[in-house]
């Protein structure tokens, strides 16, 4: 389970696009390379319905890193990726 996730108290972790509820299917791994080290990987969560919107939205800022689905993420998850 990714720590943190919005709805993770229930859960069933949420899509992070403001206002959205849906269930989260996507995994958007990003950092900000001003203040990140190259190894950390920040996440948001994406539905069927933002995904292609939030990689955007990260992808224009040079932070999108990987789209991945969240069932694989959770089976791969590393100590270096964080909320």
């Amino acid at each position: 389970m990714i720590p943190n996730a919005p709805g993770s108290e229930t859960g069933s972790p949420v899509c992070s696009a403001k206002g959205c509820r849906a269930d989260a299917v996507w995994v958007l791994a990003w950092n900000n390379p001003k203040i990140h080290t190259p190894q950390r990987r920040k996440t948001w969560l994406a539905c069927e319905e933002h995904r292609e919107h939030l990689s955007q939205f990260l992808g224009m800022r040079g932070f999108l890193k990987d789209v991945v689905l969240l069932r694989e993420w959770e089976s791969s998850e590393s100590p270096e990726q964080d909320e």
